[in-house]
């Protein structure tokens, strides 16, 4: 992003914080304009807004703002200004039914091109390349071979589906960005000017910097925390890891593992509620649910996944011998929440609005006016004018990148839906699976998670949305479990292997190997991989079913995570030999997929191998790290 300076930074300044009070002022009015006028809105600010902070190339003289640049900003202007000089012929005519003129598709083709090069600057090649492949397969159907064969669209069709419906560009994605994300992204805007960040980080220190392993806890707690603000893996792991992987490497951490700690407690922020990443919003509105809903039920999962990090920071900490931060250098809790206690204030009045069923946007905007009075209770945290003007502009500057990943996914969903492709898909992915529901799961997992290796989670779940949940559902999996599986796997490519970009940030700060880091990491996030599967077949861990169900679900799940992280990291009350982690994980697996028989079978396996660790003696080596008896 160009860091612009005086007339130029003042107007690009100027143009985000309109481009915020105004989605602001959209939610609070009782005028306020239909969607479609809101998506176009959406866009010509972000349109904008791309064309004069991202350069062409990193590095193209990121200081200024060349012509060529200036004149996308106004050609963008222009296309969507003929969107609303002609509003009400583009609302009431019949798509693909009346012909386009002229005029009309030379701004739809420049419109979409630009879309494509905006996208490519703010988030890369990849989204924009897949969008010109789906466009090619739109426009070359009648030459395509077998089950990809359709009769072809013309590119008159092409365009008027992409650039003049809500199912093209200005579709249901582009819709939750300018109407939800772009809103919880200005709260986490001020939170962040309140000096949240490092309230997070002493708040973290104080409740687990002292322990075995210590700075690796408070890469989770902080971490977990700091996604509220950010909402991005690598933007968390850029922030938090300046602070939390040297404090890790130390105390005695490996380099690896410090990289992978971060990199895994980072992307766990997009699936810890109260306020996931934007794929959530945009799963809640395919859904036809309340965001409320989808909240409730990413939180046991969420709370699996965190659990068995912190555990397996825990059982690595005492099999190396590692010592946490000397008590000395620890802020004192109390201290700390007398002092800042009153920053969490606003998280908890978003968490309780949303439960008790108010709109995500209105709960966003009141737990932004809630940071801005709170703030006020200290001199430090205080969001002065100055301070929310710089909220605003840094909001609005936040959105574009999710904005022009939406706008371009509604590109690829134009096609699928004109060309038939996810019925055809969808027939194909169940016959190929021989109507066997694991191996359809498998398949979805390996989608997304390649699909997130090149473009963010949010585009990725959609594509998957649109592509394979509709066979998941097919094949008997309630939509809300789909749904949350296909989101998960879209967030944990940020951790996987080869393009596992959470970690590559992360190496980078700990001067790590990328290889070694990053299966580290998908060892460290081994419950994000198992619980989704369980949650497909047990709706008990998305918080569906009687409450004894559910608190079972949680109480023998929770200690199933344990065993896992006892497992993968091959210690428990003392080092584990190789038939022990067998017995961990096998119980692991028994304990969290709810069920009486399987919780009572995997409690014997986990009580029988935590039995054979207790009878047989310490090693001379275990003694000498000063693991307990």
């Amino acid at each position: 992003m160009r860091k612009l300076a005086g007339y130029a930074g003042l107007v690009v300044g100027v143009v985000g914080v309109v481009m915020s009070l105004y989605h602001v002022h959209a939610r609070l009015t009782t005028a306020a304009p239909d969607s479609l006028a809101l998506r176009i809105i959406t866009l010509a600010f972000s349109l904008t807004l791309a064309f004069l902070l991202f350069p062409r190339k990193a590095g193209a003289s990121p200081e200024r703002i060349p012509w060529s640049d200036l004149g996308l900003a106004a050609l963008s202007l222009g296309c969507m200004g003929y969107l609303f000089a002609n509003y009400q012929y583009v609302t009431t005519r019949m798509p693909t039914a009346e012909p386009l003129s002229r005029a009309d598709m030379v701004v739809g083709a420049v419109g979409t091109l630009l879309v494509l090069e905006a996208t490519r600057r703010t988030i890369g090649l990849a989204l924009p390349v897949v969008a010109l492949c789906f466009i090619g397969y739109g426009l070359l159907g009648p030459w395509l071979p077998g089950g990809l064969g359709h009769r072809g669209l013309s590119l008159e069709i092409l365009l008027d589906q992409t650039y003049f419906t809500t199912e093209g560009i200005f579709g249901i994605p582009l819709g939750v960005a300018g109407t939800y994300v772009i809103l919880f992204i200005i709260f986490g805007a001020f939170l962040e000017r309140s000096g949240a960040g490092q309230f997070f980080m002493n708040f973290a220190n104080a409740i687990a910097g002292g322990s075995r392993g210590g700075p690796g806890k408070v890469a989770v707690v902080s971490s977990s925390l700091f996604g509220t603000i950010s909402g991005s893996a690598v933007a968390n792991v850029m922030v938090d890891g300046w602070l939390t992987i040297p404090m890790m490497k130390r105390t005695g951490f490996k380099p690896e593992a410090a990289a992978a700690i971060e990199a895994v407690a980072s992307t766990g922020g997009q699936i810890m509620p109260p306020i996931m990443g934007a794929a959530a919003f945009v799963m809640a509105e395919f859904l036809g649910a309340s965001y409320g809903q989808v909240m409730i039920a990413a939180l046991i999962p969420a709370l699996f996944y965190y659990g068995a990090l912190f555990a397996a920071i825990h059982f690595n900490a005492i099999r190396s011998g590692l010592r946490g931060i000397p008590r000395e250098e620890l802020p004192i809790l109390g201290h700390i929440i007398m002092r800042q206690g009153h920053l969490f204030v606003p998280l908890v009045i978003i968490f309780i609005l949303l439960l008790q069923g108010y709109t995500a946007t209105y709960a966003a905007i009141m737990s932004t006016a809630a940071v801005l009075v709170l703030s006020w209770v200290r001199p430090e945290s205080r969001v002065t004018p100055r301070k929310a003007i710089e909220a605003l502009r840094d909001g609005a500057f936040q959105t574009v990148p999710v904005a022009m990943a939406t706008a371009a996914a509604g590109i690829v969903i134009g096609v699928i839906l004109q060309t038939g492709l996810a019925i055809r898909f969808t027939s194909f992915l169940v016959s190929v699976a021989g109507g066997s529901l694991l191996l359809a799961l498998v398949i979805t997992m390996i989608a997304g998670v390649i699909l997130g290796m090149g473009m963010p989670t949010t585009p990725a779940y959609i594509m998957q949305a649109a592509l394979l949940i509709p066979a998941l559902i097919k094949l008997g999996v309630a939509p809300m479990a789909a749904h949350m599986f296909a989101f998960y796997f879209s967030c944990l490519s940020a951790v996987t292997p080869p393009v596992a970009l959470a970690v590559y940030a992360a190496a980078s700060i700990s001067k790590s190997g990328l290889w070694g880091s990053g299966w580290q990491a998908v060892k460290f996030a081994s419950a994000g991989f198992i619980v989704p599967f369980f949650f497909v077949y047990s709706p008990a861990l998305l918080f569906s079913g009687s409450w004894e169900e559910i608190l079972l679900a949680v109480v023998t799940g929770g200690v199933g995570v344990v065993a896992l992280a006892a497992g993968l990291e091959g210690y428990f009350i003392r080092e584990a030999r190789s038939w022990e982690r067998v017995l961990f994980i096998g119980a692991a697996f028994m304990l969290i997929k709810p069920g009486l028989y399987t919780d009572l079978a995997g409690l014997g396996l986990l009580l029988f191998a935590l039995g054979l660790q207790r009878l047989r003696p310490r090693s001379a080596a275990a003694l000498a790290a000063g693991s307990p008896p």
